[in-house]
């Protein structure tokens, strides 16, 4: 892709590049402590860098017109790395909301978070709920903030549900269908990711939307989560447009 001097990223791409955009994109955004290992700087430094690279991309996927974007910010697991690095994550994301939820608002974008939220610290929830309240009427692109989510936890607390309702009698064994146990997880009124990117070379899930992941397409970019900017994001939309999506049935081409 050719770079022309004086134009944004979005005008950069004419219109003879654009293609067709997924309907939900989902990003594994990995790689900030390797970033700034690699510069001679504290991991910290990294985490703060991937800020930047968070902005771009809800920017130019509110552009490109994607209707959804998940972002697996705060893992279940993270919560065991160093107390001093989950301590500046957590004022990572305070900051984030104070400073860049109105610019959201803005844009028209919806936020709305998965994960599980019984336990949380009270202040980091109420800045979730606020970024959600703040935003619940707008009708742009959807922003889904993975925060203390889990894949593997996210389907026992939706077994959890299940299993009670059936213990209540309010449901029966042989209701329990995929499309039901769909309805209880955290993604209920999300369509499910088309195309799920993971930064910097690591092509395994680490328990995010294990469920939701059945049909996705994946791409792996060995890029690190704070260089990844709009052309690497346009280059992720080609790799996708050029997927053959059978879903288990047969090639568009193969059926004709």
């Amino acid at each position: 892709m050719t770079v022309t001097a004086g134009l944004n990223v979005s005008e950069q791409v004419s219109a003879a590049e654009r293609v067709d955009v997924p309907r939900h994109v989902a990003v594994i955004m990995d790689g900030n402590g390797r970033w700034a290992v690699k510069r001679g700087l504290p991991r910290t430094e990294g985490h703060r860098a991937g800020v930047t690279s968070l902005r771009r991309t809800v920017r130019h996927c509110s552009d490109r017109g994607v209707q959804f974007l998940t972002l697996f910010s705060f893992s279940s697991e993270n919560w065991n790395r160093p107390a001093a690095e989950v301590g500046f994550l957590m004022g990572l994301l305070e900051r984030f909301v104070r400073r860049d939820l109105a610019e959201i608002h803005r844009q028209n974008v919806r936020v709305t978070m998965i994960g599980e939220r019984e336990g949380l610290d009270k202040r980091i929830l109420g800045l979730i709920e606020e970024g959600e309240a703040l935003t619940c009427d707008n009708t742009g692109m959807t922003l889904v903030v993975a925060f203390n989510y889990g894949g593997r936890n996210e389907i026992a607390r939706a077994i959890r549900r299940i299993a009670g309702e059936v213990e209540a009698g309010r449901l029966k064994a042989e209701d329990v269908t995929e499309a039901r146990i769909a309805q209880y997880l955290d993604t209920a009124t999300l369509p499910d990711p088309d195309l799920i990117i993971r930064t910097s070379g690591e092509q395994r899930l680490s328990n995010f939307l294990l469920w939701q992941a059945a049909y996705a397409e994946f791409y792996f970019p060995d890029v690190h989560w704070p260089d990844f900017d709009e052309c690497a994001l346009e280059q992720a939309f080609a790799a996708y447009a050029a997927r053959d999506r059978r879903f288990g049935g047969l090639s568009a081409k193969v059926a004709r």
